[in-house]
């Protein structure tokens, strides 16, 4: 028996990289991830190498059926390697593995809301030819041809999701015609990563087939209406069980010159969409608060409520790396529990 199997990789395009894929014919059953060979690729045409030394490797580390093709074929996640063994420059998925090793015994789980854009050729999906749609207000979870435009897109690309077993948790329209949102978690922070990317290439590929592209550009119209973030929502097993440890973790998010590492590695562009308006705090300033949408960080009202549960980072763009996101929060938030003596 033969079947397929989409190696997919993350490139080493600047200042944001793309998802690329390309199709190994497999004999006999699909096994784990760890029975998946090795393959290569041509890194001179994906900004991963010069084309004197342009052999690079594809390990696989995630796999899932493959919801498009169907049957037995498969989705194969991959990390990018020198050929020496050692991991490429534009591999951030190792660099997240030994710090989410380090706090295992924290528990760290994360939820991603990945917000997106449709366009149709050079306007986003819904906007008028000529001229720009009715201000944004009624669009936000709307229904509705008048208001809604995508719809059998997304509900493809959610039924793409849950059919290849990924922690897909909802969906909903957005401020602007045209644009989106899925969740993914709550799961670990390489688990959110794997699926978060493994998603983004659905998305892409579903969209194909209706001929309209997705777009995870942070300002994809400039103006009145708001960007396009990677609201990323975080707990420890600390945090889950007493309101001390939210506060720590905020506090950790504020510390020194922690907002300005974290904002400078939350993806290209956050200054055109961390401005202050359209519910997002200065690109520059740092704050937490309860319920605030306008704040860096935002402590939902149940977690005061419940005095337990977990924050949400506003600030990451909908471009983001989530091996970054997720390295760089498990490494501030757990290191300041730590300290606290909160684990």
């Amino acid at each position: 028996m033969t079947f397929k199997a989409e190696y997919i990789w993350i490139d080493g395009t600047e200042p944001t990289a793309k998802l690329r894929s390309k199709t190994k014919i497999m004999t006999g059953s699909p096994a784990g991830v760890d029975g998946l060979p090795l393959w290569g690729f041509d890194g001179s045409s994906t900004n991963q190498a010069e084309g004197h030394a342009s052999d690079r490797v594809l390990k696989p580390v995630f796999s899932c059926p493959d919801p498009i093709r169907g049957g037995e074929n498969i989705l194969v996640l991959c990390e990018v390697f020198d050929i020496d063994g050692t991991p490429h420059a534009s591999n951030t998925r190792a660099l997240l593995r030994p710090v989410a090793e380090r706090f295992a015994d924290q528990e760290a789980i994360f939820g991603i809301e990945q917000e997106y854009t449709f366009f149709d050729g050079a306007r986003p999906l819904g906007f008028p030819v000529n001229g720009f749609p009715a201000a944004q207000g009624g669009y936000y979870c709307g229904v509705g041809s008048d208001e809604i435009f995508g719809r059998d897109i997304v509900e493809q690309h959610l039924d793409h999701c849950l059919a290849a077993g990924l922690s897909i948790s909802g969906i909903n329209a957005e401020v602007m015609p045209g644009q989106w949102e899925f969740q993914v978690g709550p799961v670990g922070p390489l688990e959110v990563s794997d699926q978060l990317w493994i998603a983004r290439w659905l998305l892409y590929r579903t969209a194909e087939d209706f001929n309209v592209s997705a777009t995870l550009d942070p300002k994809p119209v400039k103006g009145d209406w708001n960007g396009a973030g990677a609201h990323t929502n975080f707990s420890t097993k600390a945090m889950r069980e007493g309101y001390d440890a939210i506060i720590t973790a905020c506090e950790a998010l504020g510390e020194g010159s922690k907002p300005m590492d974290h904002v400078k590695n939350y993806g290209a562009g956050i200054d055109d969409r961390l401005t202050g308006l359209h519910e997002t705090a200065p690109w520059d300033q740092y704050k937490y608060g309860v319920s605030d949408r306008g704040a860096s960080v935002r402590i939902p009202w149940q977690v005061e409520v419940d005095k337990k549960g977990y924050i949400e980072d506003r600030r990451p763009n909908a471009n983001v790396d989530p091996y970054v996101v997720t390295r760089l929060i498990v490494d501030t938030c757990c290191t300041g529990l730590e300290k606290a003596g909160q684990v």
